[in-house]
């Protein structure tokens, strides 16, 4: 059965950058978010096994999704894609629970393994 992702950035090109990589590797994208509210309420009806997210966002950012999503799944696994010049956001992020960061632009390969390694730790409940 095939890991079934979120993907949240205000860009759509990185979105089908991000889905491109990783369904051909075998995760299915089930949803995509253009801001950090949107982001929550989509893994709200959705439950993915894991997140893209990126931090700098219109409207709300990627730190109030990453607040929404863990505090309603504490095991969600969230990996922040993001600009390396926001160096203090994405430390914040991985402060609060964020699983890892991989900063924009990213190599395929090292996305792909990020994500795939979100798979291999213990989770609560599935």
């Amino acid at each position: 059965m095939a890991k079934r992702l979120l993907i949240a950035d205000d860009s759509a090109l990185i979105r089908r950058m991000i889905a491109e990589v990783l369904t051909q590797s075998g995760w299915q994208v089930v949803g995509e978010a253009g801001n950090g509210a949107e982001a929550v309420e989509k893994y709200k009806q959705l439950r993915p096994d894991a997140v893209t997210l990126d931090i700098v966002m219109p409207e709300t950012d990627g730190l109030y999704a990453l607040d929404g999503i863990l505090a309603f799944d504490p095991n969600a696994r969230v990996v922040v894609v993001s600009a390396l010049n926001q160096t203090k956001l994405i430390t914040e992020a991985i402060r609060k629970g964020a699983y890892d960061f991989i900063a924009k632009p990213f190599l395929p390969e090292q996305l792909l393994d990020t994500v795939n390694a979100t798979q291999g730790a213990p989770v609560g409940a599935t």
